[in-house]
């Protein structure tokens, strides 16, 4: 009876309610034993979605894995809002610095597609091009173009190069 279950819950928040009680009541897992703990490692995604997963067996042990929450929830925390723009061609509802792209970069990093920070960083760029999210008061489409004419390397240089 050994099995998965993958959610997405509040960092930080998680409850024995929904989504986790429902999935997790008809295992032999100790159900407080699982929200305390994903709490404990999500504390710091504080009111973000973030997916977890939940490995368990037949004796009740589990094991926690937890992911980081989509580009952007660490995009709207960072920057500070709610919901992106309804026309974010047009219509910007909040503005980054170079610094928090790199932090939302580094911090997502591990899940993308990207082979470097600077590539990391272009693809959070784009997601600030469908939130509505200006980069120091820039269109991010002019940023990336930036970012590609080397204007940042020294900034979204991978540590590990340096």
């Amino acid at each position: 009876m050994a099995g998965t279950i993958e959610v997405l819950v509040p960092g930080g928040e998680a409850t024995p309610g929904p989504p986790l009680g429902p999935e997790l009541g008809p295992t032999p897992v100790d159900v407080q034993a699982v929200v305390q703990q994903i709490n404990d490692e999500t504390d710091a995604f504080d009111g973000m979605e973030v997916p977890v997963t939940v490995d368990y067996d037949d004796d009740g042990s589990f094991t926690i894995e937890v992911g980081v929450p989509p580009t952007a929830e660490l995009i709207k925390d960072e920057a500070g809002f709610e919901t992106g723009s309804g026309e974010p061609q047009e219509t910007f509802v909040a503005d980054l610095t170079v610094d928090q792209v790199q932090k939302v970069a580094e911090q997502k990093q591990s899940d993308l597609l990207a082979y470097d920070l600077k590539n990391a960083a272009k693809e959070v760029v784009g997601t600030c091009v469908t939130l509505g999210v200006t980069i120091e008061g820039n269109d991010p489409r002019q940023f990336k173009e930036r970012i590609d004419d080397g204007e940042y390397d020294d900034q979204f240089a991978d540590e590990a190069a340096a």
